[in-house]
């Protein structure tokens, strides 16, 4: 019995160090078993109007290649940043420059107060990282892999427990829980990360692709999950190249060849790119779009089908009467009219579009740049 023991002692420690060295992937901060954290980091007061995290003139440079190009930005507490862009754009470079895991070339990060290469130990506890790749202890079980995690932040057993449910049945891995992470699929893997990174809830959360891979059902449970937190007071930065998954953002920062194209509001995206709301109009016969030409607040009108309309208004809400007395009058009989909601595909793609006729205009970003590195 005794020697027993003293075998399952031995794995045991030799597990406890695998993970930690595992976490120390995934937050980014030289943790020690000893330390101790009586309860779960509270959300903190941040001063009104300042933001929790900042960016100026952000650059990183790998050799004579500019992986990221000048980045300002800023994020408000309490909020969803989803930072968009093409596989290569430079996303991940900007989540390991925002929590201290990668140095910057060039520029100024401000995150909680300090600047993240530079973070004193009770700030790290205040984040937390969930990677792009797969970091956690292949050998032990997600649900011993999500409690070693949590008793590195220091919760105490009984509420560990507790927790630990919670994260694994918000990931849909709760029945998996048995299951050693390398029997896991690669989506149920990066589920078991994001469980992980969510059991000692962190005030400010960065999430590399956390829906990579995974079925657009358990899409939405995550992006639920990420909202809810946003609810309580959590700050959280995504990276995501589903540009569809700005949606679920307050603000959204897109990201094309290591450049901030544009960094808003998802609504305001879509003005941005329209001009202003877009009203879709069927007809009872073919009608022409010289029609509301001269209607006063109609920014322009493209013809989709014979019968269908397309109109780029200033006010969708006091211009619809306008352009149904309009067409009404020219013998037109309105069928429906409604706003039309583009896609988030539609207006990334117009973005970019707007973006390289900008480039061509006033020079071409696409020629490397030196970057001088700070001292």
């Amino acid at each position: 019995m005794r020697f027993a023991t003293r075998i399952a002692c031995a794995r045991w420690s030799a597990a406890a160090r695998q993970a930690e060295q595992a976490l120390v992937r995934l937050a980014g901060t030289p943790l020690a078993l000893g330390w101790r954290v009586t309860a779960q980091t509270p959300v903190r007061a941040t001063p009104a109007g300042e933001p929790i995290i900042a960016a100026s003139g952000l650059s990183r440079a790998f050799d004579d290649r500019i992986a990221v190009d000048d980045l300002t930005f800023e994020v408000q507490p309490g909020t969803i940043l989803g930072v968009v862009g093409p596989s290569g754009s430079g996303k991940t470079t900007t989540i390991r420059m925002l929590t201290g895991t990668l140095g910057r070339t060039s520029g100024e990060i401000n995150v909680l107060g300090e600047d993240p290469m530079h973070f004193r130990r009770r700030t790290r506890r205040r984040i937390a990282y969930m990677p792009q790749l797969f970091s956690l202890y292949e050998d032990l079980s997600a649900q011993e892999n999500v409690g070693f995690v949590a008793a590195l932040y220091g919760i105490g057993p009984f509420r560990r427990r507790r927790l630990i449910r919670r994260a694994l049945e918000v990931v849909d891995l709760w029945d998996a829980r048995h299951k050693l992470a390398r029997d896991l699929s690669g989506g149920m893997q990066r589920r078991l990360e994001l469980a992980c990174a969510l059991v000692h809830g962190p005030e400010v959360l960065f999430v590399d692709e956390p829906t990579a891979g995974i079925d657009p059902l358990l899409r939405q449970s995550i992006w639920d999950e990420l909202r809810r937190l946003r609810d309580e007071g959590r700050t959280l930065v995504v990276t995501t190249q589903y540009v569809a998954e700005a949606e679920y953002c307050d603000q959204v920062a897109l990201i094309v060849d290591g450049a901030l194209v544009a960094h808003d509001t998802p609504e305001a995206l879509r003005q941005m790119v329209f001009g202003g709301d877009v009203l879709e109009i069927n007809t009872a016969r073919a009608v022409d779009p010289e029609m509301l030409a001269s209607v006063a607040g109609v920014e322009s009108v493209r013809q989709t089908a014979p019968r269908q309309l397309m109109a780029t208004v200033a006010d969708a809400a006091t211009l619809t009467t306008t352009i149904i007395d309009t067409l009404r009058s020219a013998g037109v009989d309105v069928v429906g009219i409604e706003e039309h909601q583009p896609t988030f595909d539609e207006v990334f793609t117009g973005l970019v579009e707007q973006r390289r006729a900008a480039s061509d205009n006033g020079g071409d970003r696409s020629q490397p740049r030196s970057v001088t590195a700070d001292a």
